[in-house]
């Protein structure tokens, strides 16, 4: 094989993939529907991609050439079509890691919420420790300005997808678990179909190996073969915080809690309390793969956050920006909570962009309780992804939902106009659509 061949590429799981195969020598191509600046990354490495379908842009080689594609990628798909009838090797992202990793030493953080974050935070833990790590990681760190960090350690650390039922190709030797709220319907269908995948994946776990599962988070645990722990911010539990302090900025300072003992004066380098719980499970995962508890700490001291992950981009006295990933309803509540412990009796005004008429569908009274913790709410419309509309199925589920009296359902191109004329404090921004096209603005904006 010397080719490798993407249809979506410029996916946040796809293109670390395809940074990892470009690394090793092969030639790397692919197509992605719109061009972002992770697809502008790949092309400045040396990758060429393409926008519109186009088959004769396919390495012609079949025996050669290895196809990964996404499942948010229609199977009537022009190029999808194409490869399959020419029969191309092709394997889905998820088995693509699967076998990446299945001989390494692998750490891999699952949940519908705090996986981004807390496998960022395991990697730059054992990069800072010295042992090194290769990572695939959900978002772009910003101490390392890529999704993907390469070593020559064994030690692999992954995000582990629950859509499409994607993690199931993984077999960790150590696993946490954030979280197992319902999620990604239009796949599973119901919530009883998530827990059985979450209870599959938790199975999978090395018999030798190691669960760490956030205390009271619904898991059926009864066919794990490894050893279990809890972790948790607000104790008891095999690992927590306790003696939480406040400082400036919402960051905290707190004594860290594990089975052999504590470490005392703890603290992150970002902000927020959801951090400091991902901060916890981090630390756990890196013990039991092998690190001392002191150097977790040292290095989560340095820790810098993933882009898009409660990511503070302007914070003066009265203006503060603050952009996150957040795309359902329990994301959006925890950040909520983070945000009003950061910046204590501010008036938080929260922009969201629905992420998927299913998703729309199935969660909106979640999602206008979630809003309603704000004080002011700006609703965009649905950015639609993989999925075609559905009828009677808009932004309007949620907006009439939301309980706070200053909101406003705007076209996202009204939106700079808005905030241009609009007194904000604290500016949030959520969604995994494309609303992140707009954050240098606002940062400009805010920041000016």
């Amino acid at each position: 094989m010397t080719n490798v061949y993407f249809i979506g590429i410029g996916g946040i799981g796809m293109s670390a993939i395809a940074r990892y195969y470009n690394n090793l020598g092969y030639k790397v191509s692919g197509y992605d529907r719109t061009p972002s600046r992770l697809t502008d990354a790949l092309v400045s490495e040396g990758i060429d991609i393409h926008f519109t379908p186009d088959c004769s842009a396919i390495p012609q080689d079949i025996a050669q050439t290895l196809v990964i594609y996404t499942p948010a990628v229609s199977e009537s798909m022009e190029e999808m079509v194409y490869v399959r009838e020419k029969g191309y090797e092709i394997v889905k992202r998820s088995r693509a890691l699967g076998k990446i990793s299945s001989n390494a030493f692998t750490l891999a953080v699952a949940g519908t919420h705090g996986k981004t974050s807390t496998s960022t935070m395991i990697a730059h833990i054992f990069t800072q420790a010295g042992t090194g790590c290769s990572a695939f990681l959900g978002g772009i760190s910003k101490n390392y300005h890529t999704n993907l960090l390469l070593s020559k350690s064994r030690m692999l650390v992954a995000e582990a997808d629950e859509f499409d039922r994607s993690f199931l190709q993984l077999f960790p030797d150590v696993a946490v678990i954030t979280a197992t709220d319902a999620d990604h319907l239009d796949i599973y269908g119901t919530h009883e179909k998530v827990l059985e995948a979450y209870a599959e994946f938790a199975s999978q776990v090395k018999n030798t190996g190691h669960l760490i599962v956030k205390k009271g988070v619904r898991l059926d645990k009864g066919n794990v073969g490894a050893r279990i722990w809890s972790y948790g911010v607000d104790g008891p539990a095999d690992f927590y915080a306790e003696n939480l302090k406040l400082r400036d900025g919402g960051y905290y300072e707190f004594t860290f809690r594990h089975p052999a003992g504590e470490i005392q004066a703890c603290t992150l380098g970002v902000p927020g309390i959801i951090q400091v719980e991902n901060g916890i499970a981090a630390a756990a995962a890196a013990i039991l793969g092998g690190i001392s508890p002191a150097k977790a700490w040292e290095a989560l001291a340095s820790f810098r956050g993933a882009e898009r992950r409660l990511d503070v981009h302007v914070n003066r006295a009265g203006k503060v920006y603050v952009d996150d990933y957040a795309h359902h309803p329990a994301e959006i509540a925890s950040a909520l909570q983070s945000i009003r412990n950061m910046f204590p009796g501010r008036k938080v005004c929260a922009v969201f962009q629905p992420h998927l008429f299913t998703r729309t569908r199935d969660f909106a009274e979640d999602f206008a309780k979630s809003l309603s913790l704000a004080d002011s709410v700006i609703l965009l419309g649905i950015y639609p992804a993989r999925e075609e509309p559905i009828p009677g199925v808009t932004s309007e589920l949620i907006f009439n939902r939301i309980s706070c009296q200053d909101k406003i359902l705007i076209d996202k191109e009204e939106l700079m106009d808005l905030l241009k004329t609009k007194d904000t404090d604290v500016l949030v921004t959520f969604g995994a659509g494309d609303i992140d096209r707009y954050i240098d603005r606002i940062t400009a904006l805010i920041g000016a």
